[in-house]
């Protein structure tokens, strides 16, 4: 086991990447990188404005805080490393590189899904009990929202890790993928791999059938309550309240859905790769400014801030 292992070591693997170097390809990668600057500038403003603004000092921002880290770190564990192999043409990346892009990748998408989740009910708390709130939603609850957000996909990025490396892989290094995916980087090993495939089916069912479930069980009580509203402005200001989070849902989950809970026969390596573009990079863009732009609050720290911004500049 420790012969295959120090090769591993020291071969490492070749990403095959998603762009070529023809002119359309060009084109593409540059828009991806436009994408990618924006994805990190919009997340990092958005933790910024939800630290600084005292009205922001909610359990919904403190939650949005958190999920624009998590795109922060997923945009950061596999853009560079592909732009830089594309600007190179190397396409190297380390067994122990690989390992790491695994477990960061496995871990954040989970503990997204999960915490994508989670919010759901925060939305179901503050419209159908408004009153208890404050209590139900406590910063103990959050913390433990969050905590527990989290830990569910670290532990998941472990194991998936830990197991993925464990496999003998003596043959072709050829990965072919932009970034070290579990299931790509299966298809090189030297040993049947099916009984762990099998598994991390298993596992993404689990991921993201169980905070898809919450959001479907709370927006269905918080469906039932805004009917029961006797106000047209309540009910609509209660459904606006909404509408940011199940934009940002639609999207994580569409995208997580075909990825991994398609029959292994219909998979297509140039339609996994197209679509984790979409939810590496696009969707960690998209989130900042879906919650920005169709949300007051974040606006008017927005605007309070660029009007300190320019009250320091003035001579």
């Amino acid at each position: 086991m420790g012969t295959w292992l120090n090769q591993s070591s020291l071969n490492g693997f070749l990403l095959m990447g998603i762009f070529s170097h023809s002119q359309t390809d060009l084109v593409l990668f540059s828009v991806v990188m436009v994408v990618f600057t924006v994805a990190l500038c919009g997340n990092v403003l958005l933790i910024f404005l939800i630290y600084v603004d005292l009205r922001l000092h909610t359990p919904m921002y403190f939650f949005l805080s958190q999920l624009s880290l998590m795109d922060l770190m997923l945009v950061c564990n596999i853009v560079p490393k592909m732009a830089v192999n594309f600007l190179t043409g190397r396409k190297f990346i380390s067994f122990v590189g690989c390992g790491i892009q695994i477990g960061f990748f496995v871990s954040l998408v989970g503990s997204e899904g999960l915490l994508l989740g989670l919010m759901a009910y925060d939305r179901y708390v503050a419209i159908s009990h408004p009153l208890h709130y404050p209590i139900l939603m406590s910063q103990r609850v959050c913390l433990q929202i969050v905590g527990s957000s989290w830990a569910f996909g670290l532990l998941d990025g472990v194991i998936q890790m830990v197991a993925s490396m464990s496999f003998p892989y003596c043959g072709s290094r050829k990965v072919d993928h932009f970034f070290c995916e579990v299931l790509s980087l299966l298809k090189l090993a030297c040993v049947d791999t099916s009984i762990f495939e099998k598994m991390i089916y298993a596992c993404c069912v689990i991921m993201l059938f169980l905070p898809f479930s919450i959001i479907v069980a709370s927006y269905a009580r918080i469906l039932g309550a805004v009917l029961h509203m006797n106000s047209a402005h309540a009910r609509k200001k209660a459904l606006a309240t909404c509408s940011s989070h199940l934009t940002a849902v639609s999207l994580f989950y569409g995208a997580a859905m075909f990825i991994y809970l398609r029959p292994k026969r219909y998979r297509a390596p140039s339609h996994d790769k197209v679509v984790s573009v979409f939810y590496t990079v696009l969707t960690p863009m998209l989130n900042p400014l879906i919650y920005s732009l169709r949300n007051r609050e974040v606006k008017e720290a927005l605007k309070k801030g660029l009007d300190h911004c320019k009250i320091g500049s003035q001579p």
